[in-house]
């Protein structure tokens, strides 16, 4: 059957490619079959206007956290997937703190058999495993007994054992499987909520300095620079932290480095009204921290745009700032948010905010990445960014709602999600 979208803005990192066309597709096949300014369709053809809608390769989640198993009032696979698929992203790479901790074979086995059966998992969902035994930073997970099962190994919270971590990297590099860790000092943090400013201060919050990060990276890299293993660097929040990751890169190091959606909207100012969806880890930074990653996203210091999806019931979001659990859900709000507030006022061209949530995503994970090009199968989001809707629990796929957008109207809301054909349907 073939389906013929009129005059879609179509995006294609792979090729650079922006710009008006006709794309014709085949959901039989799962291809694309042609992409030309104007196309004559066929008597048979599904003719869909999309004037002012984007057509571009399916996102791809870097890391976001499950409530299942363990914490299934928080998110199931289920609403997870339904969540993934609302927001555009075809591929999902879950964090293993799940109850029990994915750091066994089994663990996996039994988690691949529920997305497999469950007929609602559409897309490419992975797992990480944990670093360590039960994400405890104490002792090495059973690497041989994972690696043939996950994406690639973290605890996605910081490691405190500085010798553990270096022998973890002598054992895992052997493996070519993706490391990611998350830079932090935790000594340094002081149980700080907000990140070390002035604001902070005004505000009464605990206060984390930026040391606590970059002094960690530059451990990190130290490590890396000793060991050759390729890390990549979770959650970057700080402008020295964005500076540190280019001038190692420059140096040749194998490293690669992602920031989350809501580090680069959003600041330590906006904590004013104390709403616990914006008690982060790391938290959110000041303006120069968020301009200096918005520029690391432009020139690819940043590699990768996460969502870092942490759904939370409302009963437990519902204390006060400083004593919340950390972490909002995005999967659906991540890239009507981004366009608006980067693409829109130019901040971010559109094929740069691709790179970060698609191309280069999949490349951190040792994937190749989706394509918007003749004869390439069908792993597309279709994107209308003019559409307004209301954030609001009943139009929300996520079984949970903690985040500070609640009850406001956003623009731009995904219209289709096309899921390669090995995928199930949602």
């Amino acid at each position: 059957m073939a389906e013929l979208l009129q005059q879609v803005r179509v995006l294609d990192p792979n090729s650079q490619t922006d710009r008006i066309a006709d794309v014709l597709l085949d959901t039989h096949r799962n291809r694309i079959l042609a992409i030309e300014t104007q196309l004559e369709p066929e008597p048979d053809t599904t003719i869909t206007p999309a004037t002012g809608c984007i057509l571009a390769p399916g996102l791809v989640d870097f890391y976001s956290h499950s409530g299942e198993p363990g914490y299934e009032d928080r998110e199931t696979l289920r609403s997870l997937t339904a969540a993934a698929g609302a927001g555009g992203f075809t591929r999902l790479a879950i964090l293993p703190d799940t109850e029990p901790m994915i750091d066994h074979g089994a663990m996996v086995q039994s988690l691949s058999q529920t997305v497999n059966t469950s007929g609602c998992c559409a897309g490419n969902w992975q797992f990480w495993g944990a670093l360590t035994h039960g994400c405890q930073g104490q002792q090495m997970a059973e690497y041989g007994d994972l690696q043939a099962q996950v994406v690639g190994f973290t605890d996605g919270r910081a490691i405190a054992d500085w010798t553990l971590l270096q022998r973890s990297l002598i054992y895992l590099q052997p493996l070519g499987k993706p490391i990611a860790l998350v830079p932090a000092l935790t000594p340094l943090q002081q149980q700080g909520v907000a990140r070390e400013s002035p604001t902070a201060l005004a505000l009464g919050l605990p206060m984390d300095p930026a040391c606590s990060e970059t002094a960690a990276i530059a451990a990190l890299l130290e490590l890396v620079a000793t060991t050759a293993t390729p890390v990549h660097l979770m959650k970057i929040s700080t402008a020295r932290g964005v500076a540190l990751i280019a001038a190692a890169k420059a140096q040749g190091l194998p490293i690669t480095a992602s920031t989350t959606w809501l580090h680069l909207l959003w600041e330590v100012q906006d904590l004013h009204r104390y709403d616990p969806s914006l008690h982060l880890a790391p938290p959110l930074g000041t303006p120069d921290d968020r301009q200096a990653l918005i520029a690391g996203v432009r020139t690819g210091v940043i590699d990768a745009i996460a969502i870092d999806h942490t759904p939370y019931t409302y009963e437990e979001k519902t204390v006060s700032f400083a004593t919340s659990p950390v972490g909002a859900i995005g999967l659906e709000l991540a890239l009507p948010l981004l366009w608006e507030k980067l693409v829109k006022p130019g901040l971010l061209s559109p094929l740069e905010l691709w790179q970060a949530l698609s191309h280069r995503p999949a490349q951190c994970l040792g994937q190749a990445s989706g394509r918007c090009a003749v004869d390439a199968e069908l792993e597309l989001v279709l994107f209308d960014p003019a559409v307004a809707w209301r954030v609001e629990p009943g139009e929300l796929r996520s079984l949970s709602c903690n985040t500070h957008l609640l009850n406001q109207t956003i623009h731009g809301r995904v219209q289709r999600t096309f899921y390669p054909a090995s995928s199930n349907d949602q």
